[in-house]
């Protein structure tokens, strides 16, 4: 963080570089995010369903209890690290703070309702597919977002978003 406040973010050649390239790999992973919800199943409740209630006529079985609990194990803390590190890297981004912060709140919510909207579907009510198509966009839109802006504040070289408290020294980040 020293970096940003201080203003070395622009003269730091190489950290520009790392930021540039873990978006980069952010906007990969967001790729194939998509390309693995498609592969599965697609933006309607009927595909939906199927994915986690199972189907007799495509031979689908109903997603397993340890399934999904394996598959939610690893996304909980994958996601909870990878939006931690994006939403850190929005805190630099010149916006204001209402968007900076709604972007942030829905970042995470979208990443929790995405994969708890399965578990709904499977244990509680198959309704919940639309909460799952919901969240899954909204979660693949505001990684976008947060790759996008957290690109556009390397590059456009302003570090005037960050406004930590007042009186504190630079050197102590």
């Amino acid at each position: 963080m020293r970096f940003v406040v201080t203003g070395e973010l622009k003269s730091n050649h190489l950290l520009r570089a790392i930021v540039v390239a873990f978006v980069i790999y952010v906007l990969l992973l967001w790729l194939t995010n998509a390309l693995l919800y498609f592969a599965k199943m697609n933006l309607t409740y009927t595909s939906v369903t199927e994915y986690y209630l199972g189907s007799e006529r495509r031979f689908l079985p109903p997603r397993s209890y340890q399934g999904m609990l394996e598959i939610a194990h690893f996304h909980l803390f994958a996601m909870g690290i990878l939006l931690l590190t994006l939403t850190h890297l929005m805190l630099f981004v010149p916006i204001d703070t209402v968007p900076k912060g709604g972007l942030i709140v829905v970042s995470f919510f979208s990443a929790v309702a995405d994969e708890g909207a399965g578990w709904l579907v499977r244990f509680v009510a198959p309704g919940f597919a639309y909460l799952k198509i919901a969240a899954f966009l909204l979660l693949e839109a505001s990684l976008l977002a947060l790759a996008v802006l957290s690109l556009w504040a390397v590059f456009s070289g302003s570090q005037a978003a960050y406004q930590g408290p007042q009186n504190s020294n630079p050197k102590d980040c």
